[in-house]
């Protein structure tokens, strides 16, 4: 059952690669957006699977806190976008 847990960790991580290539380069706002959270996603579900394989249960508050920075840096996009109106989604829906 451990392998199958490092192979889940590797997939994990190979997936939060793809999160940040994403997130770098995504076309639009709203793209970087959802790999962000991605990314906040599968970083607090390796940091989890990492603390039981490895028997660290610090990890488990850093996951926590991970967790939380995710969803207020959500709220801060969000707000952010839309005060400023950098949504390129809209223009192209109005065109």
């Amino acid at each position: 059952m451990t392998i199958a847990f490092w192979i889940f960790a590797i997939l994990l991580a190979v997936t939060l690669t793809g999160g940040l290539f994403r997130t770098a380069i995504g076309p639009t706002q709203s793209d970087r957006l959802s790999a962000a959270m991605l990314l906040g996603t599968n970083g607090t579900a390796l940091m989890l699977l990492l603390s039981y394989l490895t028997d660290a249960p610090a990890l488990v508050d850093a996951a926590l806190v991970l967790v939380l920075l995710a969803a207020i840096a959500t709220a801060a996009f969000v707000r952010y976008g839309s005060a400023v109106g950098v949504s390129e989604d809209r223009e192209s829906d109005d065109a």
